[in-house]
């Protein structure tokens, strides 16, 4: 009996101490789900809006090849500067001769593409106050500077030997600005002397009728054989009339 108290007892107090601590046991915690990450920032990929935008394949093809469009692209996506962008048309190119761009090296053509860009997007009303603190660095850093001018909307962009005005907006929305030009910006530390221009195309030859070229007949010379011929007759006739006058003449006398 005894043995059987001794061996219930301890089994009672453990019952007896554990049960209060099952019954005060925490709930289980619920975590709140994990937020989806933010998606990525929308970039503007310069090569696709430059292919589809205007006329500018020879610009596009020029910063491809010499890999100018990654120093653009990067800071594009650069949000906290962006970039602005003055990009010519192609007719600005060929309107200078072919040797102007072949007889370059790599690394001033590369200076020549940079030139054209700002690491900094501005809008066109951001430019008047941008004037202001001329001349403005570029892409090409050093001395590759530009000024400024705007005028009653109207913003130039000069640089030595060219003062291409701003024709249209192709695209402005922060931090990405690409604008159209109509010359190509040719800085003074690439080209010692003006570039020159490509030939003017001759002017096509204007058509003409030969009605037009071949003189008009007048009534007069409708028939110069007949008046000849009556001219011819007249004379004829007065010569053998003054014959016969002096004849007369002649014979009175007598």
């Amino acid at each position: 009996m005894k043995l059987c108290v001794s061996i219930l007892t301890p089994i009672i107090l453990t019952l007896f101490i554990s049960t209060p601590t099952l019954a005060q046991a925490p709930a289980p915690m619920f975590m709140p789900p994990t937020p989806a990450p933010a998606p990525a920032p929308h970039y503007v990929n310069l090569t696709d809006l430059l292919s589809v935008a205007g006329p500018f394949q020879t610009f596009l093809n020029y910063v491809v090849q010499t890999k100018v469009i990654d120093t653009f692209q990067n800071q594009a996506n650069n949000t906290d500067q962006g970039v602005t962008l003055f990009v010519p048309k192609n007719s600005a190119f060929t309107a200078l001769k072919k040797t102007t761009f072949s007889n370059l090296t790599e690394e001033q053509l590369k200076s020549l593409l940079l030139y054209h860009g700002f690491p900094k997007y501005y809008s066109l009303a951001e430019f008047k106050n941008l004037s202001a603190l001329n001349p403005v660095s570029t892409f090409a850093g050093g001395q590759y500077t530009v000024n400024l001018t705007y005028d009653m909307g109207t913003v130039r962009v000069a640089s030595m030997w060219s003062n291409p005005n701003v024709t249209s907006s192709v695209y402005s929305t922060r931090p990405v600005a690409v604008y159209e030009v109509n010359k190509v910006l040719l800085p003074l530390q690439i080209f010692s002397t003006d570039p020159p221009l490509a030939p003017a195309p001759a002017p096509a030859p204007e058509s003409s009728k030969p009605s037009d070229l071949a003189p008009k007949a007048s009534s007069t010379d409708s028939n110069p054989k007949s008046t000849d011929s009556e001219s011819s007759a007249h004379v004829v006739s007065t010569s053998y009339l003054l014959s016969w006058v002096l004849l007369g003449g002649i014979m009175l006398m007598l």
